[in-house]
């Protein structure tokens, strides 16, 4: 198969909640391919899914340094470091995300639950209330 082929079976995977699986076909298609970017990020998604958060981090800074202008990672990189209780970490990786992408709205809410976390209601309010916006806007 090719790199993109197992993108695909991993997203798929991925879709269905079988996150090892799902690591593993990114696993190939980063094997085929070292520098897929993709990969890379859907691979960080996968193992923030699994709970292995370090590993998510390792791998969505891969992408982060293949692509320095893709949003995703930093979105993946902040749920993960969220998860690691990093909340100031993550309000960072999702401010880039959010720098890179204006509009996304995953972001938004992700950076809204961190600064829930921190027991910034009002900034979290505001961060609810963008993604609200945005979702509604489609």
């Amino acid at each position: 198969m090719l790199a993109i082929e197992w993108l695909d079976e991993g997203d798929f995977l991925y879709s269905q909640g079988k996150y090892a699986e799902a690591n593993q076909a990114y696993d190939e298609a980063i094997r085929l391919d070292p520098g897929y970017v993709n990969a890379w990020n859907n691979k960080g998604a996968a193992l923030a899914g699994l709970g292995r958060h370090i590993e998510a981090i390792q791998a969505c800074d891969e992408a982060i340094r293949l692509d320095p202008e893709f949003a995703r990672p930093w979105n993946n990189k902040g749920f993960a470091l969220r998860n690691l209780g990093k909340h100031i970490e993550a309000i960072l990786a999702y401010n880039e995300a959010i720098r890179l992408d204006p509009e996304y709205t995953r972001a938004w809410y992700n950076k809204g639950n961190a600064f829930e976390a921190l027991g910034r209601t009002s900034d979290a309010n505001t961060a609810y209330a963008r993604a609200k916006e945005l979702e509604l806007s489609r």
